[in-house]
């Protein structure tokens, strides 16, 4: 597939994510801090946080397995048995945890509770959530590695958003209570489940026949150690309202997850590209097409810095105005803001560079590093939270972060001899500092939505004017083309 196409798919899903992330800003930033307690708050937070943290325990890594292996296999007898193998394996874990969790769950519940006695009586949602997380990335690669990823990407991105957005709404009008909302948004990612399957089984049904087929011994082994690579893009911003809550009073949760929210938006170009590039990256690596790969990487890379590096900008250069938009007590994350961008900015860097570890045979060397992350994550944040609290974590992120894609660069560089930077990439990084430094202090004496919308305009169209005419990325100029061509 040429890149003109994954450019067109992440696009769409591109679109979808921000309409999906605008709908969870509102949540987060204005219905959730106003409708229900910081308390409350803090632990639908916690709960949801720590089930993501297990969502790859109990997809045990299928959902990246399915992507590495599937263009492996050319007959329908083989893909099929390979595809059934894929729904049932994470049974297995489903199942296991499900007991394990049943036998020792009052230890479990005094451990998680021993801060916050709230925790107790929704720690079982946490197990369901996880399951319900798990399927869902289990059916959404179903579909990505037939090409289809825009449908799952608006279920991923928005279905549950919307469904929050409804019920925080019912809450306000006092229709229900904050226990049933609780229920009812768990209740929401159990339909998403439901609906996804029915869109991947219509792309390709399953079908009920098991046939030997060939390297099972390595998809069993691949998924074994995938379960820990695979679980890093959920670590990282994760664990860190997990040990929030463990360590500080819970409302310490939503106070950290609000600057999260907000500097996790520059993270969506790369989760929308990734929904396409996943698949090809595996099949280019499948194929030993190595020429494609290198400039795949490359083409990744510079096209997600360059619009990452507009988002970053707008983040950073608003944020001061948008923190007076909100309840005051959520605005001690000014610090976590710019710290988690940094982080979110360099991971689109690296463009396609997980995919290429993980679907390829040096995955090993993603889970030596994805150990060594969400080991030096936990260690950084059991050193930092209890003495600088909240902006700790955004210190232990940072930390752990920079080296672990520092650790990736070298990695790929060694492995493959290539690199995705060019020196476009020095190019927009001088054009992203000079902006920071001139438009930073540039206030205006308005409300802080009009100061918003005028920086925003003017940084847009400073930005974008050099990006396009020193053609500082190809395919960014093309995108500009096309919708200046559709203006006239």
């Amino acid at each position: 597939m040429k890149m003109g196409t994954i450019v067109s798919q992440s696009i769409k899903n591109t679109l979808t994510t921000y309409l999906g992330f605008v709908v969870g800003g509102i949540n987060v930033l204005f219905l959730f801090t106003n409708f229900m307690s910081d308390t409350y708050f803090g632990l639908v937070t916690f709960i949801f946080s720590t089930a993501n943290i297990m969502m790859p325990l109990m997809a045990f890594g299928v959902h990246n397995t399915m992507i590495k292996f599937y263009s492996s296999y050319k007959t329908r007898q083989s893909q099929n048995s390979f595809l059934l193998f894929m729904l049932i394996l994470p049974l297995f874990m489903v199942v296991s945890v499900g007991l394990l969790g049943h036998l020792f769950y009052n230890s479990i519940s005094v451990w998680l509770t021993k801060t916050n006695v709230i925790i107790e009586d929704y720690i079982w949602l946490i197990y369901v959530s996880g399951v319900a997380f798990a399927y869902f990335e289990v059916f959404y690669a179903w579909s990505k590695v037939h090409m289809q990823s825009v449908f799952g990407n608006f279920m991923k991105e928005l279905f549950h958003r919307v469904g929050t957005t409804l019920l925080l709404i019912l809450l306000y009008f006092k229709y229900i209570t904050i226990e049933d909302f609780i229920y009812a948004v768990v209740v929401v990612y159990v339909v998403r489940v439901f609906i996804m399957m029915i869109y991947a089984f219509n792309i390709k049904l399953p079908v009920l026949k098991f046939a030997r087929f060939k390297g099972l011994g390595a998809i069993i082994k691949y998924t074994f150690l995938i379960v820990i690579a695979g679980s890093v893009a959920n670590i990282i911003l994760e664990v860190d309202k997990f040990m929030l809550g463990y360590y500080l009073d819970i409302e310490k949760v939503a106070y950290y997850g609000v600057a999260v929210y907000i500097a996790s938006v520059i993270g969506v170009p790369l989760l929308a590209m990734e929904q396409i590039v996943n698949p090809i990256t595996a099949k280019l690596l499948n194929d030993k097409n190595t020429e494609e790969l290198k400039s795949l990487y490359k083409k990744s890379s510079l096209s997600l810095f360059v619009i990452s590096g507009l988002i970053f900008l707008l983040i950073v250069l608003n944020i001061n105005e948008l923190y007076l938009l909100i309840p005051e007590k959520y605005n001690g994350g000014l610090l976590i803001v710019i710290l988690i961008s940094i982080s979110k900015l360099t991971d689109n860097l690296l463009g396609n560079n997980n995919a290429i570890l993980f679907n390829s045979n040096y995955y090993f060397i993603a889970l030596l590093l994805g150990i060594f992350l969400m080991t030096s994550m936990v260690l950084l944040n059991v050193l930092f939270i209890p003495k600088y609290g909240i902006e700790g974590a955004a210190y232990a992120t940072f930390i752990a972060v920079l080296v672990y894609n520092i650790s990736k660069i070298y990695c790929v560089s060694h492995s493959f001899k290539m690199i995705p930077f060019t020196i476009n990439t020095v190019k927009v990084f001088v054009l992203i500092s000079i902006c920071f430094g001139v438009f930073y202090f540039w206030d205006f004496p308005f409300n802080p939505i009009i100061n918003i919308g005028l920086k925003s305009v003017l940084v847009c169209v400073t930005y974008i004017y050099f990006v396009y005419n020193f053609n500082l990325s190809s395919d960014v100029s093309i995108l500009v083309d096309t919708l200046l061509k559709n203006f006239k």
